[in-house]
């Protein structure tokens, strides 16, 4: 996952030498069905949990049964994995596997608005739930860097943690990627039928809508962030009926949308 470099630091207009250590990325190769589906950078580990959570947040299966198999290509290769799907789910999804559907590429004609009128109509809105307490989840977000050790290494890797209800951690990862670690964190959950439980996702980085998108396949209905989001993450999360927040100054929270998924007790 690391790796160490001597690097050379100026300081004053004096130079020394330094060993440093650095944030592993490689591609993974992602096959459904033995076809090659995606190619994506990542810091390599629990492999097998993030195609899962990949799988799940591009629609390619909703439910763990959907998936028959999880595997490596080559037993020592981890740095290509194949998904075999069952015969209802393949023929479920047989466009998609096309990828002519494939709403993640860029191409002409294609804009905020019709990503997000696509999404929708993809992605039922989340329904109302009993709401966080607002304080607990603030402080889970405050706490999000005391769980990546990668981060603390390289300060070049992103985390994403989920909690229960109750502020149990339920998963944590590092990437290289943002959408990685979320991808990891979700897969873990997904493939263990723990899933259900997830109500508070935190996240090292800025919310893209590509964060909410897979945060709303796995029916998170709270999302909080160390950055900023993205309007088009706004928009989608606005009409998914999921909260989105992120850090203000003092330790306060934004609240972007939907706040009534969040109560502060007195």
């Amino acid at each position: 996952m690391t790796s160490h470099r001597d690097i050379t630091i100026v300081e004053n207009g004096q130079e020394r030498s330094e060993s440093m250590v650095f944030i592993g990325e490689e591609p993974l190769s992602i096959r459904i069905q033995g076809s090659a589906y995606a190619v994506v950078m990542r810091t390599p580990g629990e492999e097998k949990a993030h195609v899962a959570g990949f799988c799940l947040g591009e629609g390619i299966v909703d439910d763990p049964g959907d998936i028959t198999n999880i595997a490596f290509c080559d037993g020592e290769d981890t740095n290509v994995v194949t998904v075999t799907l069952t015969a209802e789910r393949r023929t479920k999804i047989a466009e998609h596997l096309d990828r002519r559907t494939y709403i993640s590429q860029t191409s002409c004609g294609i804009c905020g608005k019709s990503i997000v009128a696509d999404l929708v109509q993809a992605l039922s809105p989340l329904v109302d739930g009993e709401p966080l307490n607002g304080k607990g989840a603030l402080d889970r977000l405050l706490r999000l860097g005391d769980y990546q050790p990668l981060r603390d290494k390289t300060r070049a890797a992103h985390g994403a943690a989920i909690y229960d209800h109750a502020f149990n951690q339920l998963s944590v990862a590092e990437d290289v990627g943002r959408h990685n670690a979320l991808d990891k964190a979700i897969g873990s959950l997904f493939v263990d039928g723990r899933l259900p439980k997830a109500d508070l996702l935190t996240l090292s980085s800025r919310i893209s809508y590509e964060l909410v998108q897979k945060a709303a396949r796995a029916r998170i209905p709270v999302i909080l962030a160390v950055s900023r989001p993205t309007a088009l993450a706004v928009e989608l999360a606005t009409a998914l009926n999921i909260t989105l927040a992120s850090l203000g100054k003092g330790n306060s929270l934004m609240v972007y949308c939907h706040p009534q998924h969040l109560v502060w007790p007195s």
